[in-house]
């Protein structure tokens, strides 16, 4: 069974068209409609690899907020929205009456009774972007900017979407491989489900067993805890960071070990094909999860995915609005 698969939310996600009005996570969803959110995002991108500004979203107000800490992923939205011609509000939530006391719920319908139309929320806690999506405001568009363990959804459409402009291949006759910390990573749960969805038959995990959540050989990936057996032949390499804040176990003996074992290298990288790839979500630590010489070298795409992150996100948006006023 692949990931897609599994704990499929209801559709919520979508309205009775079947058109997107809430994004809260990949799983669940077909590759229709994740590939309509990649060719959205290649329209706002021209010949010469820029972002173009629209006014899809004049007169719309996005609010963002971010309950957990993250200045690259709030900044790519609030530049998405302000390419889209929207308004944009960043609250302060450590500032807000919720420290006061005040429910999330009395809040949030506060900040929708300002004529919000979208909410890109980013909270700790796995399932908060549905709960508001389904129980608080079903009429604003919710944009899950991650949530917890469980989902990062436009990190893992703009993963895609650098996937297909820089291989140039359908996802099928790809080898992908994603390394690091994958028990605490919601970028890789969300990679797999898109990965799968778009049909992607050759999905490797590499990562130490204390790296991976129980159960994990159910979701339809190849485990290696080899480096050079897991990248060998690989087409695209999604390295992850090391999360020292969330790892809550004595599950990395150290950050030089982790690299011994599962760094990405010059030499590793030759046993991958010499047109591979190589990407990471961000932010790096180097000399840990990739060397420098490989994070600024010639087939590593992480600033491509910036701006890729940017044009998804305007479509994210764009089809979200679509989807509540259809």
């Amino acid at each position: 069974m692949h990931l897609a698969q599994l704990h499929t939310p209801s559709q919520i996600q979508l309205n009775p068209k079947g058109q997107l009005k809430h994004f809260l996570t990949i799983e669940g969803l077909s590759k229709q409609t994740l590939t309509q959110i990649l060719d959205t995002a290649q329209s706002f991108i021209d010949e010469n690899g820029q972002l173009i500004t629209s006014p899809l979203l004049e007169g719309k107000t996005v609010m963002n907020l971010f309950f957990e800490n993250s200045t690259r992923t709030r900044t790519t939205f609030e530049a998405a929205a302000k390419r889209l011609s929207a308004n944009v509000l960043n609250i302060d939530i450590a500032r807000s009456s919720t420290s006061k006391g005040e429910t999330l719920r009395d809040t949030l319908w506060n900040l929708q009774a300002m004529a919000a139309d979208i909410f890109v929320v980013r909270h700790s806690s796995s399932g908060a972007a549905h709960f508001i999506a389904k129980d608080v405001c079903p009429n604003v568009a919710i944009i899950n900017a991650g949530d917890g363990r469980h989902a990062h959804p436009t990190q893992a459409m703009l993963d895609m979407l650098t996937i297909r402009r820089e291989t140039k291949k359908d996802f099928k006759d790809l080898s992908i491989a994603i390394i690091g910390d994958i028990k605490h990573s919601r970028v890789a749960r969300s990679d797999i489900a898109a990965l799968q969805t778009l049909g992607c038959t050759d999905v490797r995990v590499i990562a130490p067993n204390t790296l991976l959540p129980f159960g994990f050989e159910e979701f339809g990936v190849r485990l290696f805890n080899n480096m050079d057996e897991g990248i060998k032949d690989c087409d695209v390499i999604i390295t992850l960071r090391i999360q020292n804040e969330r790892i809550d176990s004595p599950a990395l003996a150290s950050q030089l070990e982790f690299h011994k074992m599962y760094g990405l290298t010059e030499e590793r990288l030759k046993l991958a094909k010499p047109s591979c790839i190589v990407m990471h979500p961000g932010p790096m630590n180097r000399g840990v999860e990739i060397a420098s010489s490989i994070a600024d070298g010639a087939q590593s795409v992480i600033l491509k995915q910036v701006t890729n992150g940017i044009a998804v996100r305007m479509a994210v948006l764009a089809l979200s609005m679509q989807g509540q006023t259809a």
